[in-house]
């Protein structure tokens, strides 16, 4: 190749190289391996075994099944539903005033009550702190006012099933039904019995995001999962056994080439072979429990930091 040739071939070339330098162009970073058509099932149901064997009769198995794990959402919207299109988008971004005063409560122990008649007490959130909780909008647009709040209860999904909660019942301008928040603080996370995958050595293993719900009959699961701009979407298995349900995801239609660098989260629906009831739910990446809400956000699975287990 002449002179000439050379530099019109680098001026053709190098724009490509910067959108795949820029994109990453093949490459899956979400997985554990190098690249995205490296799909070894085998390898990740190996890896899905590997979490059930470590969490069997272990001391994490046993702290997370005498835990407070929440499953669903900590503010429960009025019973009767939001009356105008206005309120419920002030809901969905946060937008309250307060107008009233809320209680003032010393920090004293609130007790989780299951339908098997197990207990367990558990830190109470006071009135200011829980409002303040949902409360985060400050924009122009509509808002949803609360007047007063009063300590009452309520039912949430746990990771033992449905348990009865304290929770702070605040009463909204407009509404007989109250918003509730549930007062009581989850549990830590027990620390697992393994670590997380490690990058390139489960066949292109990916994390499952978080949990979206549980079918009523706990058949069924609808968890989050990401993908890519490149690809097909995930996929999302299960191994059971009678102590956990371990969940293994991947991508499936991986192409290589130029590719925008986008990570899509989507819903997956898994079917199980028989209820989960209080079966620990497992993500067979990190080796940890699948939670349905980050231990920072609104509705946490489990308080920061790791239990003494």
């Amino acid at each position: 190749m002449n002179t000439q040739a050379k530099r019109l071939a680098s001026l053709l070339l190098a724009p490509l190289l910067g959108v795949c330098l820029l994109a990453g162009c093949g490459d899956d970073r979400g997985a554990d391996d190098d690249h995205a058509n490296s799909r070894s099932p085998q390898k990740q149901e190996r890896r899905a075994r590997e979490v059930a064997d470590a969490w069997q009769g272990s001391a994490a198995a046993t702290a997370w099944s005498q835990g407070y794990h929440p499953m669903s959402d900590a503010v429960q919207t009025p019973e009767s539903g939001w009356l105008t299109e206005a309120d419920e988008r002030a809901y969905e971004t946060e937008n309250f005033v307060l107008r009233g005063d809320l209680p003032t409560t010393a920090t004293v122990p609130g007790k989780v009550e299951w339908a098997s008649g197990d207990t367990l007490s558990r830190p109470l959130m006071g009135a200011k702190k829980a409002y303040r909780s949902f409360a985060l909008g400050r924009s122009e647009g509509p808002r949803l006012t609360v007047t007063g709040a009063r300590l009452g209860e309520t039912t949430i999904t746990t990771s033992r099933g449905t348990a009865t909660v304290p929770a702070w019942l605040f009463t909204l301008e407009g509404y007989d039904a109250p918003l509730k928040r549930v007062a009581v603080t989850p549990s830590k996370l027990p620390k697992p019995p393994v670590e997380a995958a490690r990058q390139g050595s489960a066949g292109g293993l990916r994390r499952v995001a978080r949990l979206a719900g549980t079918a009523m009959d706990g058949q069924s699961l609808t968890v989050k999962a990401t993908h890519g701009a490149c690809d097909d979407g995930p996929v999302v298995k299960v191994l059971e056994t009678d102590e956990s349900v371990v969940l293994y995801a991947s991508i499936a239609g991986a192409r290589s080439g130029p590719c925008r660098t986008d990570m899509i989260e989507q819903s997956v629906k898994v079917e199980l072979r028989k209820p989960l009831d209080d079966r620990v739910l497992l993500d067979a990446f990190t080796g940890r429990p699948v939670s349905y809400g980050e231990p920072n956000g609104l509705s946490p699975s489990w308080t920061q930091g790791l239990a003494d287990h």
